[in-house]
């Protein structure tokens, strides 16, 4: 299990060939790009993935299981009502809450997002986990617990020696300039 994980979004689009490129080998990319239309989200998605194999990345789709597999995904990623079903495929399962959290471990999950940890971009004005709760929902994960939201590298050096956390993942905190 990748323990860096890089997810698209339209704010990070243009620079995401050379993060992919800049990204250790072995870490994690998850697609999600939901601003695009279907067909340029498959294009998209296709020379996206072609460059993080190149790299050594697991690719993961943002989308139901059927359409992760027909397009080479490596793993599903969302809710976990989203990635229960998904056998065959890593199972990255998003948590927010403790409810979130149990519903993640019954769907199987092969890790789960603990987000957000810290005040996002992705979701402005909304309320954070904050290093405590996310710390209790890795803990209890029962699977590698990967944090996401405000996560930077230099944040995640506080956490980097937490027994339950195994990673740490961004959009804008590992978006090349």
């Amino acid at each position: 299990m990748p323990k860096i994980w890089l997810l698209s979004d339209a704010r990070n689009d243009a620079a995401l060939e050379q993060t992919l490129r800049r990204l250790p080998r072995g870490s994690g990319f998850v697609y999600r790009h939901y601003h695009l239309d279907p067909v340029r989200r498959q294009a998209r998605f296709g020379r996206l993935a072609a460059i993080a194999r190149g790299r050594g990345h697991v690719v993961a789709l943002s989308a139901p299981a059927r359409q992760a597999r027909a397009w080479g995904a490596d793993a599903i990623y969302g809710a976990p009502g989203r990635i229960a079903g998904a056998e065959g495929l890593l199972r990255l399962a998003t948590a927010h809450s403790m409810r979130e959290l149990a519903a993640a471990r019954r769907s199987g999950a092969d890790a789960v997002f603990v987000s957000p940890v810290f005040a996002t971009a992705s979701h402005p004005g909304a309320r954070s986990l904050g290093p405590v709760q996310a710390l209790l929902l890795a803990r209890r994960a029962g699977c590698p617990a990967i944090l996401l939201g405000g996560m930077d590298a230099s944040r995640f050096r506080a956490f980097r020696r937490v027994e339950h956390v195994h990673g740490w993942a961004a959009i804008d905190g590992l978006s090349a300039a």
